[in-house]
């Protein structure tokens, strides 16, 4: 398969039918490739979701990409990446707005894309084990049927009436918006106010201003109003029992109804 559109903004892109996981292939051979090198794949065998939960799909059914991040040196402290997959996760929804009816797309703290509170794409970031950079993995849900999606509450660009199927299309629309995020971000040092990628961020979550349950490391539970994102992109959790505002920096967050 080719990408003409998407490798012309690649720092270098390859294809390949069918892999273990693109993260575990960009991370291993990361430092032989130049930044925003990207890694494409037809098929995932051992494809993660959030919380190491495997996540699998038909061959050809989904788009799989990685994208290595990696700034030159001194141009970003280890400490701004935290902000990579929330940018990654505002690509992907912007890039599907493009091809749905963008009313209905969010994300979902902090790199869900939501098509009418249903999961059409995930995010799942690894950082370099030398802390030069972060490989963003995105899986995107491209032409499953209903019976083809892994819960009920996912969906799918085809369920959602997307008509332009062409992934190296879908792949460039993200890729150009992810690009365009990351050397913003760079040329500011990861100064996510100045540069407006926060408010960008809380803008399009969903789950700001919502009644959530945080499922935390260690299986503890924090339930309470998402009121915010601080400057390092942690959610900001006001807790239903009260007490102070517990910022989260990971973990699974549940959209709850109000009472």
């Amino acid at each position: 398969m080719h990408f003409p559109l998407s490798s012309a903004i690649s720092g270098h892109l390859e294809y390949v039918e069918t892999t273990g996981s693109t993260n575990t292939d960009l991370v291993a051979s990361a430092n032989d490739l130049p930044d925003f090198s990207v890694r494409v794949a037809g098929f995932q065998s051992a494809g993660r979701g959030r919380s190491g939960r495997d996540w699998l799909a038909p061959a050809g059914s989904s788009l799989f990409v990685s994208v290595l991040l990696k700034p030159a040196a001194g141009q970003l402290e280890p400490v701004k990446f935290s902000w990579l997959p929330l940018m990654a996760g505002l690509a992907m929804a912007n890039a599907v707005g493009t091809l749905v009816d963008a009313s209905g797309v969010k994300v979902k703290w902090p790199n869900d894309v939501l098509v009418n509170d249903l999961k059409i794409s995930g995010v799942l970031s690894e950082l370099l084990p030398d802390f030069s950079g972060v490989v963003i993995g995105a899986g995107l849900n491209v032409s499953q049927t209903q019976a083809q999606l892994p819960i009920d509450a996912a969906t799918s660009l085809t369920l959602q009436g997307a008509e332009d199927l062409s992934l190296d299309g879908i792949l460039f629309r993200y890729l150009a918006g992810l690009k365009n995020l990351y050397e913003d971000f760079v040329s500011v040092r990861g100064d996510a106010a100045t540069n407006g990628l926060r408010s960008h961020v809380i803008g399009a979550c969903s789950t700001v201003g919502r009644r959530v349950r945080a499922i935390l490391p260690g299986d503890k539970e924090l339930i309470g109003e998402a009121i915010g994102i601080d400057e390092t992109g942690r959610l900001l959790i006001s807790p239903e029992a009260g007490g102070e505002v517990v910022a989260i920096a990971a973990g699974d967050i549940v959209h709850l109804r109000h009472n």
